[in-house]
Formats: structure tokens, C-alpha cells, sequence
């Protein structure tokens, strides 16, 4: 093992147990990385950055923790992938552990509250930014800004998930800039893919035959597993089937339960579908609780550890790079709904609005360091309080 490997490893671990512990607000979350790990420390270029952003929109599971993963593998090979998502998902399980146990006892504190107001627009702000400076290199021809548009009207209009609108975007770059034929071959067959895909059943997370099995070490194994490999569209949808299932289906928690566990996830830094391990604390204390985690996180580590060495080796292909054309734009245009959509939660008021505003140009002209602008969101959020509650 060489020096210059070992302390890529060590920037790696710090980096992102630093990102896991600090950074907020689920897709956002990418926009702190791009700003930290792209901008800031040019661990890669913009393209390159892209050309993750749009792999991960592309697969199933946790796309923010699949980030952190490609980016740790451009920086330390297979090993420094490996790490830096186990760095990045440490601190929200740390976190969200302690959470459960303490919100029993005492509640969500006013300190807390006003910090996460102050959060919510500081963080959307990094999204912005990243997003801003991201487009400028994605989109470059008007055939790209048609791309981005019409994968942002898809998001806005259509049933189609975010997955679904990147690989046909892939179809028609295939289409546009390598060869007709492969790309109308490409796009029917992704057509009748997405057609059939609601008709595959998926053992694990099929209502079950009869009576709610009770919860289980190897059930809650399996339920999180087939979650994390088969849904699409990041940690919110994955959140949005696990309610489903163990509250509507297996009824292994009650609708108040869940709902407590989604405003702690609220309180936790790093990756949003650490809500995981609330649900298996509830259900079967600290075992629990480390299987859900585990294995929810388990298939985003095998699909990027297993692809990322065949995407460094076909990437530079013509078809590859042709299918990337439209994927990148593609993905511009769907995270700009994204970010629409967060906007009124994240900035609900004027003060909120302002801050959110008065961020992203900071981030745009001066280029600030990610921590310090969210360390700032949270100091702001609870002197607004403070002067509020006067």
C-alpha cells in the first residue's frame, strides 16, 4: 500500500464522516458534495462529477450514499468507494440511535427546532449552487437544453419516476448522437421494460398470504434488502414503500410511530433512509436496528462496487458516451423539479425565502465552504427563534 493511497484514504474517512455529520436535506445532500469533494477539493472534474450524478439517478437505492461512493472510488479505487459511503452512513445511525432513545425521554428541544428552520433554506441554497454551476457544464448545445426540458416537463407531468425519464433520455441521446437504429432499438425496449415492470413481483415486498408474520431478524433482513434494491428515485421513495409495509401491511408499527421515526429522520444528518434503523430499534431494539440499516444500505454498495470498474472501462466508448449526451442533461432538468418541489418546505417563509436567496448568490459569487454556510443556517435559525418566542 503506497503513502500517497493511504492518505487519499484518510481524506476520504474525514471527508465524508465530516459530510455524514453535518450535511442535511436528502437530494441536497449532493449539492454539499459537489460543493466539498468537486468544487472545493477537485478530487474530480465537472464532467466527470456528472457523469456519476447521472449512474446513480439511473440505479436503485440511496442515490446520495451511491455518490459518495463513486466519488470515494475516483479518489481511492475500490477500497476509498468502500469507505466512503461506510463513512458517510456512520454518523446518521450514530445519530439517529441516540435520537430514538432520547425522543422518548425528552422530546425534540426548541434549540433543535430553530436550528433545523435555519438549516432548511441554507441547505436548498447549496443545491442550488451546485446545480447552477453543474448545468453550465451539462447542458452546452440547444439540443442538450431540450433534453433538460423535456426531462424536467417528464418530472413535472408524467407518472414516469426519475429513473424511468433518465434512461430514456439515454435512449434518445443514443438516438441523437451515435446511430438511429440502436437508439429507436434502445427506446422501445426500455418502453416495454417500464411497461412490465409493475407486473414483476418481488417476494419480499408482496402483501403477505396471510396474517402479518411477526417481525423477525432474517423478515426485517429481507423487507429492508428487496427495498433497497428494487426502488427507484433515492431515500424518499425507499422511505415511502417502507411505510407502506411495515405500517399498512405487516402493521409493525402504527401510523403515530412512523411518523414519529420521519421527524427524527428530520434531525439526522447524512443519508435520509437512515429512518431504516428507527423502524428496526422500534421493532427489535439495537439487532434490529442494525439490520435494517444494513441491509437497506447493502444493495447501493453492491450495485456501485460491482459496476463502477466496468463504467471506468465503457465510458469512453461512442455509444457510451452518446447515452451519457442525453443522461446528463436529463438529470439537470429532473433535479431542478426536485428542487422546485423542496423549495416551499425548506424555505416556508419570508425570513426563510430570504435566506435561501441571500445563500445562493454568497455560494455562486464568493464560492464559501459547504460546513460554514450550514453552521451559519443553524446559528440563524435559532436566533430567529429566540426572536420569535419574544
Amino acid at each position: 500500500m503506497t503513502e500517497s493511497l493511504t492518505t487519499a484514504w484518510k481524506e476520504i474517512a474525514l471527508g465524508f464522516l465530516k459530510i455524514g455529520a453535518t450535511a442535511y436535506g436528502g437530494p441536497a445532500i449532493m449539492g454539499v458534495m459537489q460543493a466539498e469533494f468537486q468544487e472545493r477539493r477537485q478530487w474530480t472534474t465537472k464532467p466527470r462529477f456528472l457523469e456519476g450524478l447521472a449512474l446513480v439517478n439511473v440505479l436503485p437505492g440511496a442515490t446520495a450514499t451511491q455518490l459518495g461512493i463513486f466519488l470515494g472510488h475516483v479518489r481511492g479505487g475500490w477500497w476509498g468507494g468502500l469507505l466512503a459511503g461506510l463513512c458517510f452512513a456512520a454518523p446518521g445511525f450514530v445519530v439517529m440511535l441516540g435520537l430514538t432513545v432520547a425522543y422518548a425521554a425528552f422530546g425534540v428541544s426548541p434549540i433543535v427546532r430553530g436550528a433545523l428552520y435555519g438549516l432548511g433554506p441554507v441547505v436548498l441554497a447549496i443545491f442550488f449552487a451546485a446545480l447552477f454551476r453543474l448545468g453550465r457544464s451539462a447542458v452546452r448545445s440547444w439540443t442538450q437544453a431540450l433534453i433538460a426540458a423535456g426531462a424536467a416537463v417528464a418530472a413535472l407531468v408524467s407518472p414516469l419516476g426519475a429513473a424511468a425519464i433518465v434512461l430514456l433520455a439515454g435512449g434518445v441521446g443514443l438516438f441523437l448522437f451515435h446511430g438511429k437504429r440502436a437508439g429507436v432499438i434502445a427506446l422501445v425496449a426500455l418502453m416495454i421494460a417500464l411497461a412490465l415492470l409493475p407486473l414483476v413481483a418481488v417476494a419480499p415486498l408482496a402483501p403477505p398470504a396471510t396474517a402479518a408474520p411477526a417481525p423477525s431478524l432474517p423478515r426485517i433482513a429481507a423487507l429492508f434488502a428487496a427495498i433497497g434494491a428494487f426502488t427507484f428515485g433515492g431515500g424518499l421513495s425507499m422511505i415511502a414503500l417502507m411505510e407502506e409495509h411495515v405500517v399498512d401491511r405487516l402493521h409493525w408499527l402504527t401510523p403515530r410511530e412512523f411518523v414519529d421515526g420521519l421527524a427524527l429522520g428530520q434531525l439526522v444528518p447524512g443519508p435520509v433512509l437512515m429512518v431504516a434503523a428507527y423502524v428496526g430499534y422500534k421493532t427489535l431494539g439495537l439487532g434490529g436496528a442494525l439490520v435494517a440499516a444494513a441491509a437497506s444500505f447493502l444493495p447501493s454498495f453492491a450495485l456501485m462496487l460491482a459496476l463502477l470498474p466496468v463504467f471506468d472501462r465503457v465510458r469512453n466508448l461512442a455509444w457510451a458516451r452518446a447515452v451519457m449526451q442525453g443522461i446528463v442533461p436529463s438529470v439537470i432538468g429532473v433535479m431542478a423539479v426536485a428542487l422546485a418541489r423542496m423549495a416551499p418546505h425548506a424555505a416556508p417563509d419570508p425570513p426563510a425565502i430570504v435566506a435561501l436567496v441571500v445563500t445562493a448568490v454568497a455560494l455562486i459569487v464568493w464560492r464559501l465552504a459547504p460546513l460554514k454556510v450550514i453552521a451559519g443556517g443553524a446559528v440563524f435559525g435559532i436566533v430567529r427563534d429566540r426572536l420569535v418566542a419574544r
